[in-house]
């Protein structure tokens, strides 16, 4: 394996502090999820997974929507700590990506290979974890820090009237992307022995 490509799984981390200092062109951000996209395995080459690229005011505006959406149901007493992570950590940067699944794919490809229909569910979101983790490296080997959030389905039907989303679409996560500031966290790993089998003759 190449160790180039090794150490671009490595060096892919979470970043909390990131700002919103433009780093590549926003063709280049472009290009490398359109590229993602294109590229990246899926079930029966379905190509279910669809991203929301959100630069400048509307990455802004999206951190803001879901901040006046956690205000309504997070404690008063909590909130505060809330507000400073969403703006420190996802607001503050240059973009977000959002990943979705075309679930009319994922429909369309159950009635057509009922055999598998339990399967197809899962394979979409097997789908979405690769281009999601392609996407991330892709950045990260760009100069990027980004992290991947989860405020979805609270944040669905909000984000889907701000900027036109498919009802088909389900969204599956969301990607602030900024410059780093801050090193990450060490990463805390479990022993390989605990995690690996091999046999072999």
């Amino acid at each position: 394996m190449d160790e180039n490509f090794l150490q671009a799984i490595k060096t892919r981390r979470s970043y909390y502090s990131i700002s919103n200092e433009q780093l590549t062109s926003n063709q280049r951000i472009c290009e490398l999820v359109s590229e993602a996209l294109i590229w990246l395995p899926t079930a029966f080459n379905s190509q279910s997974s669809r991203v929301v690229i959100l630069l400048g005011k509307n990455h802004e505006k999206l951190w803001d929507m879901v901040k006046d959406i956690l205000q309504k149901i997070v404690p008063a007493e909590a909130f505060q700590a809330t507000e400073k992570k969403i703006d420190n950590s996802f607001r503050s940067g240059y973009g977000s990506l959002l990943f979705y699944e075309d679930q009319s794919v994922v429909q369309g490809l159950q009635q057509s290979f009922p055999l598998y229909a339990d399967n197809f569910p899962s394979w979409s979101d097997q789908a979405s974890g690769m281009l999601q983790f392609a996407i991330w490296t892709a950045l990260e080997l760009d100069g990027w820090g980004a992290s991947l959030q989860h405020y979805n389905p609270l944040i669905d039907d909000a984000v889907a009237a701000n900027w036109n989303i498919p009802a088909n679409w389900k969204l599956i996560s969301q990607m602030p992307f900024g410059k780093p500031l801050a090193e990450p966290a060490a990463k805390d790993c479990q022993p390989l022995a605990e995690r690996i089998r091999i046999y072999k003759d």
